[in-house]
């Protein structure tokens, strides 16, 4: 077997963290470089076989993690061609990472900072000003 010839491929290193499979690792890399622009709409993805030569990995497990954007309409087959990134694509991928953001950090943040007696006016503030909470703390 050939090694990976996708340009994308060839500029990045193996980053498969452990206890988190690898066909969901393989996806969000491809929604992460959608989002970046490093990958266009329109624009080829690489290989199943590509991604498994890569990362060293079992092809069926690439092809999973590419199936399941294909399955979420992210990416689309040419047959015979290759994955393509799907018009539209980085639009949904950002509206569905903007609402993992807000449920996984801003949700519990402002729960926290309501126990703690934070309003969310000085939530945004602190957001804003980094510097100017960490002196007042520093100077308490």
């Amino acid at each position: 077997m050939s090694g990976p010839h996708h340009p994308l491929i060839e500029s990045r290193q193996s980053l498969i963290e452990a206890g988190k499979p690898i066909f969901m690792q393989i996806a969000e890399q491809i929604e992460n470089d959608i989002i970046d622009g490093a990958i266009e709409e329109e624009s080829p993805v690489p290989s199943t076989n590509e991604f498994a030569a890569f990362h060293r990995i079992n092809p069926a497990t690439a092809g999973k993690g590419v199936n399941r954007l294909v399955d979420d309409g992210i990416l689309y087959k040419r047959r015979g061609i290759g994955m393509f990134v799907a018009t539209g694509a980085r639009q949904r991928l950002v509206g569905a990472r903007t609402e993992q953001f807000r449920t996984n950090f801003v949700g519990p943040l402002l729960d926290e900072a309501a126990k703690l007696g934070i309003t969310p006016e000085q939530v945004a503030d602190m957001i804003k000003n980094p510097t100017a909470t960490e002196r007042k703390a520093n100077n308490s």
